[in-house]
């Protein structure tokens, strides 16, 4: 193999250069892991998907995910990118493409549920995450206000505490005061790593999300996401960890039944809105379905030579 096709997409927007950057590799048949890991450090984007035939011929691709860094287990928009791009193909592999797709990944079976405007253009995807929630240690305030450089004071412990969260995908999740705080985090790479060896010695790949409410409205949340551990210093859409911060807040409901519609903006700071719409369900007091959609905006097409 000489070249190897790529399509880019801006994901969570409908707009190009907004949202957040993916890189798909449509056809990575013949790629070795170390050119995969060479071609996402090549993109810089936080993420790149490289797409293979199923394993079981009762799904639609084996999807690989890849940080500038490393391999990951699981992400949100890089699947609600990579649903948009092969649903707008003729064919995957040899087939029509459904209108759910089901992705093997390392965390599991992802499903993608395509969204299709009026003329049955696909314009983006919702995707359902592949784990529950599961809730790893509470972190103190002080080391969130050390790798977000803002006053511990300025963290809200009144709906929960600091907290590693995770559906797929681990982030340490919390909330902070208001949109001002929000606007002054600015990650600390020496705290995060100080962060990593305490809370995620296994990998060290500490990432935090914050985020606030909206008063007017309390499930329209302003969030940004830092993970300078993996060269990702901020992500302008985060869907794996907005799923989970969506888990979370609706496990916390003193309702055991609960159907909660959340919607998050990431990447203002940025100058790359997202808008990330979460749905959590709950009953008989667990979350048992978390679904992450979005829009998406076709950017660039070509090939890289190998």
């Amino acid at each position: 193999m000489n070249n190897v096709a790529y399509v880019t997409v801006d994901v969570f927007t409908n707009e190009r250069f907004a949202g957040n950057q993916l890189a798909v590799i449509p056809d990575a048949r013949g790629l070795s892991d170390a050119q995969m890991q060479n071609i996402a450090a090549e993109f810089r984007y936080s993420e790149v998907t490289f797409v293979l035939p199923p394993q079981d011929p009762a799904n639609t691709a084996h999807v690989r995910i890849f940080t500038p860094t490393m391999e990951i287990p699981f992400a949100g928009h890089p699947n609600v990118g990579t649903a948009f791009v092969l649903g707008r193909q003729n064919e995957i592999f040899g087939r029509p493409a459904d209108d759910v797709l089901r992705f093997e990944e390392k965390a599991g079976i992802v499903e993608a549920a395509l969204a299709r405007d009026a003329g049955g253009q696909v314009i983006g995807a919702g995707i359902f995450a592949p784990q529950p929630l599961s809730l790893g240690p509470r972190v103190d305030s002080g080391t969130i206000a050390r790798c977000a450089s803002i006053e511990a004071r300025a963290i809200s412990l009144t709906t929960h505490a600091p907290v590693i969260a995770s559906v797929g995908l681990p982030f340490a999740v919390a909330e902070v005061a208001d949109l001002e705080t929000l606007g002054k985090a600015c990650p600390n790479t020496a705290a995060f790593a100080e962060a990593g060896r305490r809370y995620q010695p296994e990998d060290d790949q500490f990432a935090l999300f914050l985020y606030t409410r909206q008063p007017e409205n309390p499930w329209h949340l302003r969030a940004r996401m830092f993970a300078p551990l993996d060269n990702v210093i901020e992500d302008p859409a985060t869907g794996s960890a907005s799923g989970a911060l969506g888990a979370l807040l609706t496990s916390l409901l003193p309702d055991r039944d609960a159907n909660v519609d959340i919607t998050i903006e990431q990447g203002v700071e940025m100058g790359r809105k997202s808008v990330i719409g979460v749905t959590a369900r709950k009953s008989n007091g667990q979350v048992h379905s978390i679904r992450i959609a979005g829009q998406c905006a076709a950017v660039m097409s070509g090939s890289i030579l190998l």
